[in-house]
């Protein structure tokens, strides 16, 4: 193991430690919507087998923060366990609703109840396999997973959910990202999209501009803080960072990107035009 491997595996040690608690809080919230036949032991494995599969594939050079990324595995995690387990009990519910046609479908022909055997004839099954299912679903209390009229299995993995206005400021920003890619500089700009984008490989992005690796990693963070620069100068200018001298030609040539951002935005208002941000080209 190199330096580079083991300093990455002691950082990845150290995102799973430090966010354990995350892993039982989400667990705690699904808990409190699903039965209480759902084991809580299965559900914070998965959980902790998401958090580490997510500290070690985590990048944070693509500009998102763990603890987000971290969640998102760890929910999609979740939601595969409720759904593995539920696999079963939908059988067993499947076949009821068969049987409650049965029942209904005898009741009609007979002029009475049915009996278990009957059922059990005209069902195709045994007696016994009649009264394990009705057992099953007396055990599951039609309170489970799917049973719900109200909820999906999705709808019981928590979630923070946007409100309206942070779901308008949130598309503002993307549009605003889209327009500030659309004019940095060809070089930045087609490291930018290759990278984040086409999810290109940093050597063959290095490969077509005929610089090395740590140049295109270079180019990224130069394009990194000219975009964070361009939204933070039109929608929170107090974060705008300073660099070189007030008067410098590095600064000047900042400003006016960032001012050519906010032109940019102001005009396709004005016209209407906007495009969602994967139509960069």
């Amino acid at each position: 193991m190199n330096a580079n491997t083991a300093a990455q595996a002691l950082d990845a040690d150290e995102l799973i430690t430090s966010h354990m608690p995350l892993v039982g809080h989400l667990v705690r919230e699904t808990m409190s919507r699903v039965p209480t036949h759902v084991n809580r032991d299965d559900l914070t494995s998965a959980g902790l087998t998401a958090l580490v599969l997510a500290a070690r594939a985590f990048d944070p050079d693509r500009g998102v923060p763990f603890d987000r990324y971290a969640a998102t595995r760890i929910r999609g995690a979740l939601l595969d366990e409720l759904r593995s387990v539920d696999w079963a009990s939908r059988s067993v519910r499947r076949r009821a609703r068969d049987l409650t046609e049965t029942r209904n479908r005898l009741a009609g022909a007979l002029g009475r109840t049915p009996t278990p055997a009957e059922v059990a004839h005209a069902a195709g099954l045994t007696p016994d396999e009649v009264a394990a299912n009705d057992d099953d679903v007396s055990r599951a209390q039609v309170l489970s997973l799917h049973g719900s009229t109200t909820a999906t299995i999705d709808d019981l993995v928590p979630t923070r959910a946007p409100s309206p206005e942070d779901m308008v400021e949130h598309a503002e920003r993307l549009t605003y990202l889209r327009e500030a890619i659309e004019l940095l500089p060809e070089r930045l700009r087609i490291v930018v999209e290759g990278y984040f984008f086409a999810e290109r490989p940093m050597a063959d992005i290095a490969a077509e501009l005929g610089v090395t690796d740590s140049r295109i990693s270079q180019m990224r963070a130069e394009a990194l803080t000219l975009l964070k620069d361009a939204l933070n100068h039109s929608l929170e200018p107090t974060l705008v960072t300073k660099t070189g001298k007030t008067d410098g030609v590095a600064q000047r040539r900042r400003e006016t990107y960032c001012a050519a951002v906010a032109t940019r935005h102001a005009n396709g208002i004005r016209r209407g035009t906007r495009r969602p941000l994967n139509a960069v080209s």
